[in-house]
C-alpha cells in the first residue's frame, strides 16, 4: 500500500482548493433551490459522480481523486450537496445491476439533482434484521402492486424516488423472497410522514404504501435477487468516503482544541489540565488510525476491487470513534456544549475565534448516536467481521434455535442467550 500522493494527485488537489476558494458560498444556503444552485456547481466543475462512467454523466475519476475532493470539500466545511444517498449508493448499485435503460432515465437526473432519491429499506421491525422485512410487492400483470411501511428513511420528504427492497414471494425463505425495485415517491398510494428527531431535525421519515403500481421495468436485477443487490448497496454506503470522514474528524478535532485552548475550567484553561490533554491526543490518534483504515479501502478501489468486509470494520471503528469523540466535546465544553443552534449564549463562546455554527456541538452530540445504528449496526457490523473475516460460528438466533430443540435446549430454553 502506497500511502503518498503522486506529483498528480497533488496537482489535482491544488486545482480542488483553487475552485474553493474561488467558489465556495459564503452564506448559508437556506433554500432547496439555493442547495440546488450550489449542486449543479460543484457537478458542472467535475466533483459529483466522478467515478461514474462519461456515459452516464460521470467522469470515470480515479478513487485517489474522488478521495481527495471529498477531503477538500470537508476542510472547508464546505455545504453538502443533494442527492447524497442517490450519488452514493443507489447510483453504484444500477450501474452494476441496473438495465441499459434505467441506466439511461435515471443516472444523469441523480447526478444534477433534478431527481433526488432516498432508501427504502428498513421498517419498524426490520431494522437490522433487514431480511425480516415485510412489505409486499405483488406481480399483479406488467405492474408491481405494493403495500406495507418504511421507517427511519432519510430524506423522504423531499425524495422523487426511491430504491426499495420488498418481498416479493412470501414462501422462500426471508433472504431469498426479496426484490429491488424503484419506486416513484410521487405515486398515487405513497404517504411520507417526517419524524422529529433528537437532535431536532426531521430528515427522517416513516413511508406507506397503499396499493401503489410501479411498472414491472423498474425490477433492478432478478426477481427475488434483492438481497444479493442489497450487500452491493450496503458495502457503498459503510465504505464510502472514508477519507471524507477523517476530514471531518480533524475539524471537529481542531475546532474543539481552539475551544480548549481559551475556555476555562476550574479556573484555568482547559488544555492546561493533564487529563485533557491526554484525552486530546487519544482522539488524534484514533482519528489517524481511521486513516489507515480509509487508505486500505481507498487501495482496493484503485485496484477495480470492490469493498468488502474492511468497508465494516471502517463503518463500525468510525461509529464508535465518533461517539466518544462527542462525549469527549461536551465534557470539555461543560454547559456550553448543550447549547442548541440559534440560542443567544452560544455566541459568546466564540469570542472572534471560528468554532462552526452556534449550537453546533451538541447536534454532533446527538446525532453520533445514528452513526451507530445507519447502514447497519454496530452489532451487526461485528457480527459480519466474526463471520466473514474471523471464521466464528454464526450468530445463535430465536429462529435458528425453535428450528432446532437440541440446540434450543443448550442454549437454555425460550429464555436462554
Amino acid at each position: 500500500m502506497d500511502l503518498y500522493y503522486t506529483r498528480e494527485d497533488e496537482e489535482f488537489r491544488a486545482r480542488v482548493r483553487a475552485w474553493l476558494e474561488a467558489n465556495l458560498p459564503r452564506e448559508k444556503l437556506e433554500t432547496l433551490e439555493q442547495q440546488r444552485a450550489w449542486h449543479r456547481a460543484v457537478y458542472e466543475a467535475g466533483f459529483i459522480g466522478m467515478g461514474w462512467p462519461v456515459e452516464y454523466g460521470g467522469r470515470a475519476a480515479r478513487p485517489m481523486e474522488q478521495a481527495i475532493v471529498g477531503e477538500e470539500f470537508a476542510r472547508v466545511n464546505a455545504p453538502p450537496t443533494l442527492n447524497g444517498l442517490g450519488i452514493a449508493i443507489v447510483g453504484p448499485t444500477l450501474i452494476h445491476h441496473g438495465t441499459e435503460a434505467q441506466k439511461r432515465r435515471f443516472l444523469k437526473p441523480m447526478l444534477t439533482a433534478d431527481e433526488i432519491w432516498c432508501q427504502l429499506y428498513s421498517e419498524p421491525n426490520a431494522g437490522s434484521d433487514l431480511a425480516s422485512l415485510r412489505t409486499r410487492a405483488e406481480l399483479v400483470g406488467d405492474h408491481f402492486v405494493i403495500n406495507g411501511q418504511k421507517v427511519w428513511t432519510s430524506g423522504a420528504h423531499r425524495a422523487d424516488w426511491g430504491l426499495m427492497l420488498a418481498r416479493t414471494d412470501p414462501d422462500a425463505p426471508k433472504h431469498l423472497g426479496i426484490s429491488c425495485i424503484l419506486v416513484d415517491m410521487h405515486a398515487p398510494g405513497v404517504e411520507v410522514r417526517p419524524l422529529r428527531q433528537l437532535s431536532g431535525s426531521n430528515e427522517f421519515s416513516e413511508v406507506f404504501f397503499t396499493d401503489v403500481r410501479v411498472p414491472a421495468e423498474h425490477l433492478v436485477g432478478e426477481l427475488n435477487a434483492g438481497w444479493q443487490i442489497a450487500q452491493t448497496t450496503l458495502s457503498y454506503e459503510r465504505g464510502g468516503n472514508t477519507l471524507s470522514r477523517v476530514s471531518r474528524q480533524l475539524a471537529l478535532f481542531h475546532r474543539l482544541l481552539q475551544v480548549a485552548s481559551r475556555l476555562e475550567r476550574d479556573g484555568r484553561r482547559a488544555i492546561d489540565d493533564p487529563v485533557v490533554r491526554q484525552k486530546l491526543g487519544q482522539m488524534y490518534t484514533e482519528i489517524e488510525v481511521l486513516r489507515y483504515g480509509s487508505l486500505r479501502i481507498l487501495s482496493r478501489l484503485e485496484k477495480g476491487i470492490r469493498p468488502g468486509p474492511e468497508s465494516s470494520i471502517t463503518k463500525l471503528y468510525y461509529s464508535e470513534m465518533d461517539k466518544r469523540h462527542q462525549e469527549l466535546v461536551l465534557e470539555i465544553l461543560g454547559p456550553y456544549g448543550q447549547l442548541i443552534e440559534g440560542a443567544p449564549s452560544a455566541y459568546a463562546l466564540q469570542d472572534g475565534v471560528a468554532y462552526g455554527e452556534p449550537g453546533s456541538w451538541a447536534y454532533g452530540f446527538a446525532y453520533s448516536r445514528a452513526g451507530t445504528i445507519y447502514a447497519g449496526s454496530s452489532e451487526i457490523q461485528k457480527n459480519i467481521l466474526g463471520e466473514r473475516v474471523l471464521g466464528l460460528p454464526k450468530e445463535l438466533r430465536a429462529d435458528r434455535m425453535q428450528a432446532h430443540p437440541a440446540t434450543q435446549a443448550q442454549a437454555g430454553g425460550e429464555g436462554g442467550a
